[in-house]
């Protein structure tokens, strides 16, 4: 609100100013608490950022016209801080004076129309007299008075204007508000240099006296004492005349903060010289907001507070049953945790990392565990972090400098004992702005993160009452000394009857309630929901199957709201799933049909899970090249090469009567679009070579998974039971593994076991001898 009505007079909202006098040209920190004064600020900001500061005369009476000094400044807003305690801190920089000419509003916040003042100027000898004296006189005052700082009197020696030379310096004299008054209202600028000459003379007289006093009584007093006693005696006499500034007021309200935040006595004693060092400076300098967040920070940490775990073992068991469905093995480690705790009060949290496929409930299972604990949760996401300083914090000497995203986190939760999920920890980045994994090694170290330094608190913080649990979906990617410091533990999938179960006891409930529809609206059969998990999802988890459960629930809730019959019942069967779901999405390839010469199954392990892969293999004359298509990584490559050395190595041992030398093999992969890598397709591809090259078909139902070595040996793979549950989702009913892996069926269900022969094998030839229909010929 900047209106020009005429040529020199304007309409400006006013803020009423306490204990401080306004001058054109100078900066001016102001603090407004007033919910009136907020909004009318806010205003000014959607606007032209003016206001027309004006001193009030008498703090004990209203905020009105009648109680304000006439005579003002325009401020114009430079800079906006919003505090915790709702209280807004702005930085204004006056321009010209101004007078009150007609109140325009006095309810609510003030609008007046003031007109803009000319100050007159006559340059002349006494002039310059005037302000070499001035001059003379504050470098006097600026060097005894400890409340100029420095960059005042570089200020007052670089400004040509007598007029604005008189206003700096009058500002920042510590003078009565009716004295500083004078000063801004007396338009003639030598009457103004006289009257301030008068002032600072009368400023070093007392100065010098005060210099005398102190030199005394520091001779007389010990420094403790000294120090405690003038701080006493100035609390009195600033109660007794109620002249207590903004300033004092807030470095008191600091360390009552600091008092009562319970910080280590390595924080106290940051916090009482940081508070010590920012009741010094001056409000106006940059220096001061940096201070004062700083100080915020410390003050408004978890040093102290906490919640108390529940050690309820039966209601934690019951908690996690209830919020998930099998997990047993990460249930377990959870009970014998509060277990441990129970018996043994000051044990350091857990770092666990839970590992697996998308959408099997790693994250669901940390709130969980806050939950059973009755502690509180909070997240942070890791995934494309590069920069050392997200985990760290800056430095405090950068321009807007902030914690870590840990302490920050400690800030939210409000407690030094939360659950704490880093999520997807497996896909932290790096480049020249640091390693944030480097940066987790102390933040994941049970030995080391009692003492955990932020470089922006630059004091050590306790974390190691908060349970951290990372989530992962590879573990390769995470760097060996990081996944050193941590626990991990599988969540490798469900099996089709597992997500069953979970469809209809936690996911049907739950986004039937988020739909508005009550259980008899929408029934789910059993087979619809199987041809669901086969026809629609693709997943070792229940993501997509939760979202194909609310696109049937969104259909039948419009149906209801369009019949206005909130009675409505639908059960969905397999036969309603097109019109609800539109045509099946997922066409798995027969992997129980017969095969020809050249193709073998293999199990490979993919960011959905486990999966069926169709290894296919020609031959045509050539010269002895080797092509691989299918969007195959270097691994995966190596592997198809040291099989057909293997194979040639082997070639009259096999009955291979090719010519090598004149002959092109091309070995393919299907979903040339989904990229594959892994040595596990090892025995897989010289399965299928040797088919081809014999002319001989593998059995039907039948799949493998193992790396090969160049002399034959089969070597463990990892992900079995993820393998598995493809196997089984395939119709597969034998599976030949390595023989070291015989010790990891039991991670595998009863379900699968029942259905699926496993076979052990040591040699590429006992796979040759199990998996070729020796009877058929291609």
């Amino acid at each position: 609100m900047f209106n020009k009505n005429e040529i020199d007079t304007i309409t400006v909202p006013i803020l009423p100013l306490k204990r401080v006098v306004p001058f054109p040209g100078v900066l001016l920190p102001i603090t407004a608490y007033n919910e009136n004064s907020i909004k009318m600020i806010d205003e000014a900001l959607a606007r032209d950022k003016t206001l027309g500061l004006f001193t009030i005369k008498d703090l004990g009476k209203e905020e009105t016209f009648d109680n304000l000094y006439p005579v003002g400044t325009i401020g114009g807003i430079l800079k906006l801080l919003r505090f915790p305690d709702n209280s807004v801190r702005l930085i204004c920089q006056g321009k010209e004076r101004i007078r009150i000419i007609e109140q325009v509003q006095n309810e609510g916040h003030l609008i007046a129309r003031v007109e803009i003042l000319q100050e007159v100027s006559e340059k002349n000898q006494k002039q310059e007299a005037l302000v070499r004296t001035l001059m003379e006189q504050f470098k006097k005052v600026s060097a005894m008075a400890s409340y100029l700082p420095e960059d005042i009197q570089i200020a007052a020696l670089n400004t040509n204007e007598p007029g604005q030379l008189a206003d700096i310096i009058g500002f920042n004299l510590n003078l009565p508000i009716h004295e500083k008054y004078y000063l801004l209202k007396e338009l003639d600028v030598n009457r103004r240099l006289e009257q301030l000459n008068m002032l600072l003379n009368k400023e070093l007289n007392i100065l010098e006296l005060t210099d005398k006093i102190q030199k005394r009584a520091v001779s007389r007093l010990q420094k403790t004492q000294r120090e405690y006693l003038l701080r006493e005696q100035m609390k009195v006499i600033q109660e007794e005349l109620g002249d207590q500034d903004e300033q004092s007021k807030e470095a008191s309200l600091i360390r009552e903060k600091i008092e009562n935040a319970g910080m280590s006595d390595e924080a106290r004693e940051a916090a009482e010289k940081e508070v010590d060092r920012l009741s010094k400076m001056n409000p106006a300098a940059a220096e001061y907001t940096v201070s004062r967040t700083y100080l915020d920070w410390l003050t408004s940490l978890p040093w102290s507070i906490s919640t108390e775990d529940n050690l309820d073992l039966k209601r934690a068991q019951l908690i996690l049953d209830e919020d998930h469905y099998d997990l047993e093995k990460i249930k377990e480690r959870i009970i014998e945790y509060l277990a441990v705790q129970k018996l043994k009060k000051d044990t350091k949290g857990p770092i666990l990392c839970f590992v697996g496929p998308p959408g099997v409930g790693k994250t669901s299972l940390g709130k969980s565990i806050a939950r059973t604990m009755d502690r509180k949760f909070h997240r942070i996401s890791l995934g494309g972090m590069k920069d050392e300083a997200e985990i760290r914090g800056h430095r405090r000497t950068y321009v807007g400098a902030l914690p870590g995203r840990i302490i920050q986190g400690l800030k939210k939760v409000n407690s030094r004992n939360p659950v704490f999920m880093l999520d997807e920890i497996d896909k932290i980045g790096q480049d020249f702005r640091g390693d944030p994994a480097s940066a987790l090694l102390e933040v994941l170290d049970p030995e080391q993160n009692h003492t955990f330094a932020d470089h922006y608190l630059d004091v050590n913080f306790d974390l190691s009452r908060v349970m951290f649990i990372a989530t992962a979906n590879y573990v390769d990617p995470i760097p060996r000394v990081l996944l050193d410091r941590m626990e991990v533990i599988q969540l490798p999938g469900y099996t089709d009857l597992e997500k069953l179960q979970i469809a209809s006891n936690f996911l049907i409930p739950r986004v039937l309630e988020a739909h508005g529809l009550e259980p008899f609206n929408c029934t789910f059969t059993d087979e619809a929901i199987k041809t669901i998990i086969n026809s629609y999802t693709r997943e070792s988890g229940v993501r997509t199957l939760e979202r194909q459960l609310a696109t049937c629930c969104r259909k039948i809730a419009r149906k209801i709201a369009e019949s206005d019959q909130l009675s409505g019942e639908y059960t969905i069967t397999p036969k309603d799933l097109s019109a609800y779901l539109g045509p099946p999405r997922i066409f798995r390839e027969n992997a129980t049909e017969e095969l020809q010469p050249g193709v073998a199954l293999g199990l490979a392990w993919t960011e959905t899970g486990g999966d069926v892969l169709f290894i296919e293999a020609t031959k045509m004359p050539g010269t002895k090249q080797l092509v691989l298509t299918g969007h195959l990584g270097e691994v995966m490559k190596e592997s198809a090469e040291t099989a057909l050395s293997y194979i040639r190595s082997k070639a009259s041992d096999f009955h291979i009567e090719d010519d090598f030398n004149k002959t092109d093999i091309h070995i393919h992969v299907p979903a040339g679009a989904i990229p594959k890598d892994g040595p596990s397709a090892g025995i897989t591809i010289a399965t299928a070579l040797v088919s081809l090259l014999t002319n001989k078909p593998l059995k039907k139902g039948l799949a493998m998974t193992g790396e090969i070595t160049l002399r034959g040996e089969v070597m463990p793979i990892g992900g079995l039971k993820a393998k598995a549950l493809a196997a089984h989702r395939a119709g597969i009913h034998t599976v030949i593994i390595p023989r070291e892996n015989e010790k990891d069926l039991e991670e595998i269900p009863e379900e699968i076991l029942s259905t699926v022969k496993f076979i052990f094998v040591q040699k590429i030839d006992e796979i040759l001898k199990i998996a070729l229909n020796h009877s058929k010929k291609g």
